[in-house]
């Protein structure tokens, strides 16, 4: 087991970024996708990640720490967010997913990350649970992706 509350608090706060960062992406995604069903899933997904960010703020409070209030400008541009806002232009759902999928490998990523470190068992699986979700969430939008390429040309919103 950690006994390291440093390491501990430090893997919670870049999750906790990484998060923050992705609620931060879907929102800004929600307001550019032409599909009312999408912005509505996509505004779903910031809840979630804004939801997760709050429980792992409050284990960060629990062992001491201070934990992390908004995502990191590396953050950021590691997770290819910002690589959304030059694909907006298209007008295109499919470049927005695109660019979502995107911020979401990193997500998994880091998430992977995490478990493989020596964590307290509560702590782990908190971070556990969050990660299947994070997964699930990953794979829909990649399945939306996929499946706006093939059915619309990558034009979901728009007339055939």
């Amino acid at each position: 087991m950690a006994n390291n509350t440093t390491d501990i608090r430090s893997t919670l706060n870049d999750l906790i970024e990484t998060l923050k960062d992705g609620e931060q992406g879907f929102r800004e995604a929600a307001g550019h996708l032409r599909s009312e069903a999408l912005r509505t899933q996509f505004l779903s997904y910031a809840q979630q990640r804004a939801r997760f960010a709050a429980e792992l703020q409050r284990e960060v409070a629990t062992i001491g720490g201070v934990p992390e209030t908004s995502g990191s400008a590396a953050g950021v541009l590691h997770r290819g967010w910002i690589g959304l806002k030059s694909m907006l232009t298209s007008g295109d759902d499919h470049s927005v997913l695109a660019e979502a999928e995107k911020g979401e490998d990193s997500a998994v990523k880091n998430y992977r990350e995490a478990l493989a470190k020596d964590l307290p068992r509560d702590i782990h699986d908190v971070i556990e649970n969050q990660y299947k979700d994070i997964l699930a969430v990953h794979n829909q939008v990649r399945a939306l992706r996929d499946g706006t390429a093939v059915s619309t040309g990558g034009r979901v919103g728009q007339p055939y």
